[in-house]
């Protein structure tokens, strides 16, 4: 039975649009079916400072792969469009070509070592709660009860 799942996208370095273009590409072949795509966001650095500035957006795709599956192959995608880690030895945000985060499985809460959903920064980024709030609004957080319109609304006020 397929499940919807909400990835984030985002890229900062290179030809922004086209990487996450082609890493939307590979998704649709790899992991399911893709039902829909935001539009793409200019979006300063969340958590640390470049001068360059990132392309964000949000895609739904229907698959019938299991939540570390779809962690697998979004992170072998990564790699293959170039992209190394994300994070230096202390911990800080590095610029990257392409960042894929698994947002949301399904509504399902899981907290293991390699995976936490739904991801546990997803509510605090505005580059993630607009596109996904434009493409499914009404989607609820499966641990705070709101919904993405509500969420963002929430991070607009402060």
């Amino acid at each position: 039975m397929e499940k919807r799942v909400y990835l984030g996208l985002g890229s900062n370095l290179g030809n922004k649009e086209q990487i996450i273009k082609k890493a939307i590409t590979r998704i649709g072949e790899r992991v399911g079916t893709i039902v829909t795509i935001s539009s793409f966001y200019k979006t300063a650095p969340w958590g640390y400072q470049s001068v360059h500035t990132f392309c964000n957006a949000v895609i739904a795709v229907e698959t019938e792969l299991s939540p570390e599956e779809v962690l697998s192959a979004v992170q072998i995608i990564e790699r293959e469009l170039g992209s190394k880690e994300h994070r230096k030895s202390d911990g800080s945000y590095v610029d990257r070509l392409i960042d894929i985060d698994l947002l949301d499985y399904n509504g399902l809460v899981l907290d293991t070592y390699a995976l936490v959903l739904p991801h546990p920064y997803m509510h605090k980024r505005p580059f993630v709660m607009e596109p996904l709030a434009e493409i499914a609004p009404q989607w609820t957080h499966p641990v705070l009860g709101k919904t993405a319109t509500e969420i963002l609304a929430g991070l607009r006020s402060r």
